[in-house]
């Protein structure tokens, strides 16, 4: 990924620009100082471009990073393919990127974990590659072994089970397929945790499509659940994403392996797909709305500072500088903003007669 080239075509600015904004950071600029006395150098972009442009360069070097550290995780696990670089490389953002190394993942000890150290690997296999012919409850008798704690034909089934669960979970394009069709489809629903009067009291029976919440929505209803007020659920297509990984899996209905993995795919999506997947929309959910209501905040805050501070009072406002120049803003008496000039009457340009002019024709539109 080139993030110059990225972060020119997002913010709709020059390269040249965000090469010598990169630079600036590079140097241990900070984004305030820069927006203030470096903007000569960046192009005059706004204070707004630059915060934007400083968190997004950090999301895509730590992006960056993160790629080089998967692919070197992988590979000391001697597992990398150049598949598998080709998609840890067109990876854009980081969730989609740490669905693809999940299945690479060092784990805690599972029940797929555990399955696997009783020897229920290849039985796993067989059963998930449904090619064998023999009857799977004569297969699994060779996988009986007391010492391990696989005493029956069920235990050795089970176990595999786990495995394949676990298989499941990890593959990045039934989260991927799971993830387009709750932003579609999803619902939030919200009821009330106990039964009092409450800033919450809307949410006490309340649902909303997920992709049309709005920001404020969102954060009150995070709010009244840690509070204690509301009990939260997304509602998801969830037959929809079961019937996706079941055609994708199971090769013939009839056989004798249809219902163990329609068993498996279920477990796999129950017990550990929806509920990593319900934290991954939640946790997105908020991050916009946070990032949502900062700018809110921001634009009410300015309005707030650009109102007069003299009641009826035209008002100007006069930023001393020497080599930037000295800048000018004049606002009416409701605080609506007028006239704007940038003067340079002092060192090193000494442009008296300029500034003279900037400021008479200041005067006369107020």
């Amino acid at each position: 990924m080139n993030i110059t080239e990225k972060i020119a075509a997002e913010l709709n600015i020059k390269q040249s620009q965000v090469e010598s904004t990169i630079k600036l950071i590079d140097d241990g600029n900070t984004i305030p100082f820069i927006a203030r006395y470096r903007k000569e150098a960046t192009g005059n972009l706004s204070d707004e471009t630059l915060r934007e442009f400083g968190e997004r360069l950090t999301y895509l070097r730590n992006l960056e990073a993160r790629k080089e550290e998967i692919i070197r995780l992988i590979d000391e696990q001697g597992k990398l393919t150049d598949e598998l670089v080709q998609a840890i490389t067109k990876a854009e953002i980081l969730s989609e990127l740490e669905d693809i190394y999940r299945p690479y993942k060092q784990k805690k000890r599972t029940r797929a974990t555990i399955a696997k150290e009783k020897g229920l690997e290849p039985l796993a296999n067989i059963i998930y590659l449904q090619n064998e012919k023999k009857d799977i409850i004569e297969i699994a008798k060779e996988y009986i072994n007391p010492e391990k704690g696989v005493e029956t034909v069920d235990d050795a089934i089970n176990g595999a089970k786990d495995i394949i669960a676990e298989i499941i979970s990890d593959n990045a394009e039934y989260r991927r397929k799971m993830k387009i069709l709750c932003n579609r489809e999803a619902v939030m629903t919200t009821k009330a945790a106990k039964e009092e009067k409450s800033p919450y009291e809307m949410y006490y029976e309340f649902n909303e499509l997920v992709k049309t919440l709005p920001s404020h929505r969102i954060l009150a209803i995070n709010r009244g659940e840690k509070e204690e007020f509301l009990k939260v659920k997304i509602e998801k297509p969830d037959d929809k994403v079961v019937d996706f990984i079941k055609n994708d899996i199971i090769k013939d209905k009839t056989s004798q392996y249809n219902m163990i993995l329609t068993e498996t795919i279920e477990d796999a999506y129950k017990r550990l797909i929806e509920p990593s997947v319900d934290r991954e929309i939640r946790a997105e959910l908020t991050e916009k709305a946070e990032e949502k209501a900062i700018k809110v905040f921001g634009k009410n805050a300015k309005q707030l500072l650009l109102q007069a501070p003299i009641k009826d009072i035209i008002v100007l406002g006069f930023d001393p500088a020497y080599r930037t120049g000295c800048k000018l803003a004049v606002i009416d008496s409701n605080g609506k903003l007028l006239e704007t000039a940038t003067v340079y009457p002092t060192e090193p340009q000494n442009d008296i007669a300029r500034s003279n002019k900037s400021n008479r024709r200041i005067y006369r539109k107020i």
